[in-house]
């Protein structure tokens, strides 16, 4: 059994953040399939509801052949905080994501997911689920690094500067043209904020929550195919609310629409919802969150590359805020976990120290 810790954990310390990596370039690519969609007049509900069904079906044959015995686990309780889950990752996340894409762009959205570690510190303190040490050099820095990624949205919202036209075109001119009239009638910076910072906000819940969810029913396959469920109709009930004077948005032809909900159920839902909730149960909600850096850079090149939007100098130095701020908090938080670590480590070694010598001293009595 220990040769066989010794050989997991390796394999799984390049596992875990190569799994976070293939996480970001999944949402990356949704990002940008999600606004030429919304763009070209997708509705977001129809497409949340919609890439949630597909995410259940693609992740339902491995729920069931690895995690089958779970299906009688699954009472009240567990049912009712998997669907707390799906509302504040699936329908309140994702909703209002979709709706601040809509109105703004990739590369000004994908901002707002570094902010969800942050605000998830912010939460978890309030809620009292995490402490605050303030007189220990990690506490200092996570505050620090709080304080800089606020400063750096608040860049990023609210000083927009020369505008910076990074390449002479964009690849991909026949969507951005078809979609050029559905974007001014959606476009509202101020709004899209609102819906980004709502959503940065349930994205935080849903990663407290999702650790609960880890321990009342671990199983990442079984969670996630309910969760995916659970959300489909939750977002089919607001749905159609929402458009009930136009069932016409709920249908799907051969086209761009179809590809992004093929794409963002089976990839951008189903896998990344596993990955997410393997690392959360491994490493605790604030790890998933400590990638979100690598979408924002790729995301902000290739929407000017592909989609010619025009990059604000404002929007650069945010960005550089909220990373700096970012690792500043991430470095605070590892010195955390490694203290916390030591302690238990220490405190483990004293509890065998005891044992051991009240051993040695049964035996010396039974000798004499």
């Amino acid at each position: 059994m220990v040769e066989e810790k010794k050989t997991a954990w390796p394999i799984e310390a390049v596992m875990l953040p190569a799994s976070m990596v293939l996480v970001q370039a999944f949402t990356m690519g949704a990002l940008l399939l999600s606004k030429l969609a919304l763009n070209v007049g997708m509705e977001p509900f129809v497409l949340l509801a919609y890439r949630n069904l597909i995410g259940a079906i693609i992740v339902a044959p491995f729920a069931f052949y690895f995690e089958r015995e779970m299906a009688r686990k699954v009472n009240p309780k567990v049912w009712g905080w998997i669907s707390i889950n799906a509302l504040f990752g699936i329908v309140l996340a994702m909703g209002l994501h979709y709706y601040g894409l809509r109105a703004t762009n990739a590369a000004y959205s994908v901002n707002f997911l570094n902010l969800i570690p942050v605000v998830t510190f912010v939460i978890a303190v309030v809620l009292r689920v995490e402490k605050l040490a303030v007189r220990t050099w990690s506490c200092k820095m996570k505050l620090m690094g709080t304080a800089i990624c606020v400063g750096g949205t608040m860049v990023v919202s609210l000083y927009k500067g020369e505008q910076l036209h990074l390449w002479p075109t964009h690849l991909l001119k026949h969507h951005a043209a078809a979609a050029a009239p559905a974007a001014a009638a959606h476009h509202g910076m101020t709004i899209g904020t609102l819906y980004l910072c709502g959503s940065c906000l349930a994205y935080a819940f849903w990663f407290i929550v999702q650790a609960r969810v880890a321990k009342v029913f671990p199983c990442k396959y079984f969670s996630t195919m309910l969760a995916c469920a659970s959300g489909t109709v939750q977002a089919l009930l607001i749905g159609a609310v929402i458009h009930r004077d136009n069932p016409s948005a709920w249908l799907l032809t051969w086209d761009l629409q179809l590809v992004t909900v093929v794409y963002s159920g089976v990839f951008n839902t189903g896998v990344t919802f596993c990955l997410i909730s393997w690392a959360i149960a491994r490493r605790g909600p604030i790890y998933p969150s400590m990638f979100n850096s690598l979408a924002l850079m790729a995301t902000t090149v290739l929407d000017s590359l592909l989609l010619g939007t025009a990059v604000s100098v404002g929007s650069l130095l945010g960005a550089v805020l909220i990373v700096v701020g970012l690792y500043a908090f991430l470095w605070g938080k590892g010195k955390e976990m490694m203290q916390h670590q030591q302690q238990q480590s220490a405190a483990t070694a004293t509890s065998v120290d005891h044992r051991s010598n009240g051993s040695t001293t049964n035996n010396g009595d039974e000798c004499v």
